[in-house]
């Protein structure tokens, strides 16, 4: 070991095997459990010292130096901080799994401990059992996830064995997922989109159609399949029901901007120019959940209705499904 004690926080010695190690590289080995960014936005704000002095990124280290974490204690911390004052709505519990609804503005998890406000945060505060359930620490019995702004159910394992089993289901993609959309024009009664999706170069926020997305290097790209049904049409927009045969970010927004349909309310994918209906969201809310038990395989169909904010906007276009 050669973590040592130190008056501001965390010291370790650089063993001669380290010398010539670069600070960052350095810091990634001791503090696995951070990501790249989050380190790198440490050193930039000079957290991390070398013998009492700011250490700078990409410096070489040598053996016997000291290296200080000197930064707010909350930066170092392993799991999501419990958060009791969020309030998602239980729509299913038993002893192996936990379906939330999920509000528009609460993102499904976060990256560090400096993230707060998610479910990951609420998960820590009051099901604390979970955090060893899943891949990741910072998503403890997550099997999916949401956009910040789409409502809807999100499914938890609470138990490893039943986060494997439905993580089978998931690449089997025997779970089913089904959305509600509000979008731009008048679609056709049905449609299929089958289009990889890549990140967009020009726009790190952002996923692309993969052939929009290429550059001078082939970017990576993933299978997205997307069905929707038209329910109902007024006012030049539609009511859609979508289900995806994958789970690709940002798959349905993405595919339906792709058609012309942007998502009513949706900035980043072609309606910041449009009217958003009084919403501060996008409206895409994920109504319906199919799967089959972890533990004893019966069928599990369970539903959220639509936020209070997007039945008004129905009501007031006078569209029913």
């Amino acid at each position: 070991m050669d973590q040592v004690s130190g008056a501001q926080g965390p010291t370790w010695k650089v063993p001669a095997a380290c010398a010539g190690a670069r600070l960052d590289a350095f810091v990634r080995h001791r503090l696995p459990h951070l990501s790249r960014r989050l380190i790198n936005s440490a050193l930039a704000a000079k957290f991390f010292l070398i013998d009492g002095r700011a250490g700078k990124k990409g410096e070489r280290l040598c053996a016997g130096q000291q290296v200080t974490f000197a930064g707010p204690p909350a930066w170092l911390l392993e799991r999501p901080t419990p958060e009791f004052q969020l309030d998602p709505a239980v729509v299913y519990e038993d002893a192996s799994i936990l379906v939330l609804d999920k509000p528009a503005g609460v993102a499904t998890h976060g990256f560090s401990a400096l993230d707060i406000g998610t479910l990951a945060n609420w998960l820590a505060a009051h099901r604390p059992e979970l955090r060893d359930v899943g891949r990741s620490r910072w998503e403890p019995g997550l099997l999916h996830r949401l956009d910040i702004e789409t409502s809807g159910l999100i499914l938890i394992a609470k138990t490893q064995a039943a986060f494997e089993r439905l993580r089978a289901q998931l690449r089997r993609r025997e779970i089913k997922k089904t959305y509600w959309a509000l979008v731009w024009n008048v679609t056709d009664a049905a449609g299929v989109i089958d289009w990889p999706l890549a990140h967009d170069p020009s726009d790190k926020r952002k996923m692309a159609l993969a052939q929009a997305a290429a550059g001078a290097r082939r970017a990576r790209s993933w299978r997205a399949r997307t069905h929707y049904r038209k329910i109902a049409s007024a006012e030049g927009v539609s009511l859609l029901e979508v289900s995806l045969s994958t789970g690709v970010t940002h798959q349905i927004r993405v595919h339906l901007a792709s058609r012309g349909f942007p998502i009513v309310g949706d900035r980043l994918y072609g309606a910041a120019d449009r009217s958003s209906f009084g919403l501060s969201r996008h409206f895409l809310h994920a109504m319906r959940l199919e799967f089959r038990h972890p533990d004893d395989d019966r069928a599990m169909d369970l539903t959220a209705p639509l936020a209070a904010e997007l039945r008004e906007v129905l009501e007031r276009l006078r569209l029913t499904g």
